[in-house]
């Protein structure tokens, strides 16, 4: 019994070293580190992500239960990946992945979801349904399509730094402009001239770039427009300012429609000269331009109020008994005079004509006599 008894405290001490030496164990030797499996996991947040924020893929807001959601298009999702096939190497192992297959494990990992439009009926007066639908509802099969399916991002998508900086900046700018009245005379010159020259840059940028296009569209035919992405609303600051038009696509215009357009400049341009004012009208207008900028200019808090109490009346206490009515008496006698006075003098003008037809009557009637 002794020797059992012993055997069974080694038995216990041994699995109890096993256990610690398990427990103890480092867990980056294992084959699938927990930092390496949560990595993995990531990967398809980070894809989806990167496809999100491209401005390539087409998509839309529309309203889902209630909220409103960025959806794109399921044909737009696989034409996209196979045009920039280098997004997939953010999956890693992953990469060889066929489109679809990377579009269900997005739905099974709720970062997409996949949505119907609500109104499945033409509406009367058009001939076919919308292709961007304003209102969606959830399709019952969470499985990707590319037949008339739509896609909406479940996940809050991650501001960049500028723009969450700008978003505190505008509510500074705002209240900047507010106080522009009360800026020193300096500050006024020079936001005045800084925001005049901005805009001057502006529009002769654009009518230059519509006269060279006007020109070479006419002369030759082709649409270059410089500067192609000035106007885009969705554009990045370097597209945004490249100068080199674009190559042209598409069919060149008629000579008769060239001839036309170019008929009608000609037209547009002998019109305006005709009508143009003159040296007058320009001063005028120039001097009433001035005046309107030397009003906001030379406008202060200090001149508004002393206006304000030049305006003002004084206020006479008619309860306080201490005060004196006589000069209010003499100040209302003195307002009410000037009627007395015009009425004075209206009627001795009324008694001068009078006079004046008695003594025409009384010439007149000797000659009647005679």
């Amino acid at each position: 019994m002794r020797k059992s008894g012993a055997e069974k405290k080694r038995v216990r001490k041994s699995s109890g070293a096993l256990q610690n030496g398990t427990n103890n164990r480092d867990p980056n030797n294992t084959d699938t580190p927990p930092r390496k499996q949560a990595a993995k996991k990531d990967v398809f947040q980070l894809f989806a992500e990167k496809v999100r924020n491209h401005k390539e893929l087409e998509s839309r807001w529309a309203v889902l239960q209630e909220t409103r959601v960025e959806y794109f298009r399921g044909k737009d999702f696989a034409s996209f990946l196979k045009k920039h096939p280098e997004l997939k190497d953010i999956l890693e192992s992953d990469s060889n992945t066929e489109i679809e297959d990377i579009a269900n494990i997005l739905l099974r990992k709720n970062l997409l979801v996949r949505c119907d439009r609500v109104v499945k009926t033409v509406r009367p007066g058009k001939r076919k349904l919308s292709t961007w639908p304003a209102h969606l509802e959830i399709f019952p099969d969470q499985i990707f399509s590319e037949n008339d399916a739509f896609f909406a991002w479940t996940f809050v998508n991650r501001r960049p730094l500028w723009q969450t900086l700008l978003s505190f900046f505008w509510p500074v700018l705002t209240l900047a402009i507010c106080l522009f009245p009360v800026y020193p005379h300096q500050a006024k010159l020079l936001i005045l001239y800084s925001c005049a020259g901005i805009l001057l840059l502006i529009l002769s940028l654009l009518s230059l770039r519509a006269a060279i296009f006007g020109a070479i569209w006419i002369v030759i035919g082709k649409s270059v427009w410089f500067f192609p992405n000035i106007l885009a609303e969705e554009a990045t600051l370097r597209e945004l300012f490249r100068f080199w038009p674009k190559k042209e696509e598409g069919e060149r215009p008629k000579w008769t429609a060239r001839l036309f357009y170019a008929v009608v400049t000609v037209l547009v341009i002998l019109l305006l000269r005709h009508h143009a004012p003159d040296e007058a009208a320009r001063a005028r207008y120039q001097k009433r331009v001035y005046n309107i900028i030397d009003d906001v200019l030379e406008w202060s808090p200090s001149l508004a109020l002393s206006g304000m109490m030049e305006k003002q009346q004084p206020v006479v206490n008619t309860t306080d008994p201490n005060t004196n009515f006589t000069d209010g008496t003499e100040a209302s006698s003195e307002k009410m005079a000037p009627p007395n006075d015009m009425d004075e003098e209206i009627f001795s003008e009324q008694h001068v004509d009078g006079d004046d037809i008695r003594n025409v009557e009384d010439t007149e009637s000797p000659s009647v006599s005679q």
